[in-house]
């Protein structure tokens, strides 16, 4: 009854969106098509939501290359996964992904087009979760925009060839599937864009010490933000051709929540106690991934935002702005010339 009401007066909110959601309708089983002979790239697919929608994937019928950083953790989930869906070897294969360090992006990206010459389904699921202030990737950049935003803007401009590749061939388009968030929304005000907090120095620290106690969350919502900002740029870049979408899936028990229940004490007992009552089990925070991926008509979803369960959500005016998102291109594209 409250999810139906929330979802009727406000479909976009946070508690419609993330905690009660209307009814789920979708079924893995009857409403992911075969997959045998398409090529999917799942980034961060060795836990959590990327786990299980590379689990499915395989499921039915797909090739996966599950692209992750610790080879150590990736090559577990392969094990898991292959005695879960009893898939052949050649159709799991793991590659060697660090988005927190822009000088192996392109060379991981290179080991993929040796493989393969057309990918179906780009997933960018691997993703930081409001870790400690100061956090920074291997080029100093702020930890959860270098991963989430920078890193996989780099690996998808190498993919791209690959991507209009399957299209040429195959005659349908591409998709790519970003994984966002309702947190977009508490991006910093204005544009939500603040190049300022994003690389380390004294700007960034005068900026984190503006916002306070807010900063960790400001952080987290630039990211997502601007995952919602690579979706407007590639959906218009290659329309018609690639397909790309962002999705929130939900409030999911993974591990992303570890940072905001490391320690002890009765506060962190009650967090992880919420979390565990409010929260969604993993396999569900695959089904908005899969319907934009597989499932969802082309021309319905590109460049839309897609929330739980397989809804197309209104995201933040902030996301919308063309003239915000080539602000964040071409900054991306300044920094990196290097690379």
């Amino acid at each position: 009854m409250l999810s139906s009401l929330l979802a009727y007066y406000w479909p976009d909110s946070d508690l419609s969106a993330t905690i009660f959601p209307p009814a789920n309708k979708f079924s893995t089983e009857r409403d992911v098509p075969s997959l045998a002979g398409k090529v999917f790239l799942v980034t961060g697919g060795n836990a959590g939501i990327g786990f299980e929608t590379v689990k499915q994937l395989l499921l039915h019928g797909g090739k996966v290359y599950l692209a992750a950083r610790s080879e150590e953790k990736a090559l577990a989930a392969i094990k898991s996964l292959r005695q879960a869906t009893n898939c052949a070897e050649a159709d799991l294969i793991f590659l060697k992904l660090d988005l927190g360090d822009l000088t192996t992006i392109k060379a991981s990206a290179r080991n993929f087009l040796k493989k393969e010459k057309t990918l179906d389904v780009l997933i960018c699921n691997a993703g930081v979760m409001v870790p400690p202030l100061d956090s920074l990737t291997t080029q100093e950049y702020d930890l959860q925009f270098g991963t989430n935003v920078l890193g996989h803007y780099l690996f998808t401009k190498q993919l791209v060839p690959a991507l209009l590749a399957s299209y040429e061939s195959a005659g349908i388009p591409s998709r790519i599937v970003n994984l966002s968030s309702s947190g977009h929304r508490y991006a910093p005000e204005g544009s939500g864009f603040v190049p300022e907090s994003l690389k380390k120095g004294e700007a960034r620290d005068k900026q984190l010490k503006e916002w306070g106690m807010m900063a960790s969350g400001k952080l987290y919502g630039q990211s997502k933000l601007g995952n919602l900002f690579l979706s407007g740029i590639f959906a218009r870049d290659h329309k018609g051709k690639i397909v790309t979408a962002s999705i929130h899936p939900g409030g999911i028990r993974t591990e992303l929540q570890r940072h905001a229940t490391a320690g002890t004490g009765f506060l962190t007992w009650l967090t992880k106690a919420i979390f565990q009552l409010i929260l969604f089990p993993s396999p569900m925070g695959a089904y908005n991934s899969l319907y934009a991926a597989v499932v969802a008509p082309p021309e319905e979803i590109n460049g839309q935002y897609i929330i739980p369960w397989t809804r197309i959500g209104n995201a933040s005016a902030q996301s919308k702005s063309v003239e915000t998102q080539e602000e964040v291109r071409q900054w991306m594209e300044k920094e990196l010339l290097e690379y």
